[in-house]
């Protein structure tokens, strides 16, 4: 199983190193981290991600992931990049994302007439795409899968190992890993953390998610 795993100036290192962590530890799995050249990747929170394939060598792959985060903006307008995607797609079995790379996966067409979810911020932005929107952590739609926003890549990652390898492999894979949630608060969600921590964070992020609007209304519809 090769999984390509898409590396660009910006992203959520969460996003990416939530399902690598998973992916890591299946059987078989053998994960090409892919940039537009072999340099350093910078996250959007400073941790610095080396490329071991860019988009001219990378060798056909069984999934293609996309990550989100603060440079989904540029990564959307990368030709190179979304070239890849279109190429890729022909013959991979699973086209995947979590968070706002749902939007790069939207922006070439590839979740038209899928179910599919993103960050809650930035649902209302799916929505402006052909892309049948679901609020849910991991959603599964024949051979696209896309996970929520930042930590739901680990939910997304232990889905695919059961898809893939079945649910014994990834429950021995969950425990590895430990991955017993227990947060402190009960404000992971905007269901659960009350309406004035939601409306600052929507207040904070207002005028990026207005440009990120305007820029998918100009560009793709």
């Amino acid at each position: 199983m090769t999984i390509g795993m898409i590396l660009f100036q910006d992203l959520t290192q969460l996003d990416l190193t939530g399902p690598f962590e998973v992916f890591g530890r299946l059987p078989g799995c053998e994960i090409f981290l892919i940039g537009e050249n072999l340099e350093a990747v910078k996250s959007d929170g400073g941790l610095l991600l080396i490329p071991n394939q860019t988009f001219e060598t990378c060798p056909q792959v069984d999934m293609i992931f996309v990550p989100g985060g603060k440079g989904i903006f540029e990564a959307m307008q990368n030709k190179k990049l979304l070239n890849f995607l279109k190429k890729q797609s022909v013959q991979a079995k699973y086209i995947t994302s979590v968070c706002t790379g749902s939007l790069v996966l939207a922006a070439v067409g590839l979740l038209d007439g899928y179910r599919a979810t993103t960050h809650w911020l930035s649902l209302s932005l799916l929505k402006l795409f052909n892309v049948e929107v679901v609020e849910e952590r991991v959603v599964i739609d024949r051979n696209r899968i896309t996970g929520g926003g930042v930590t739901a890549g680990i939910d997304f990652g232990l889905v695919v190992a059961e898809k893939l390898f079945g649910e014994s492999v990834a429950k021995v894979t969950q425990l590895i890993l430990e991955y017993d949630p227990a947060p402190p608060f009960n404000s992971g969600s905007p269901k659960t953390a009350g309406r004035e921590i939601v409306e600052r964070i929507e207040k904070a992020r207002k005028g990026i998610q207005k440009e990120r609007e305007e820029f998918i209304k100009k560009t793709f519809l």
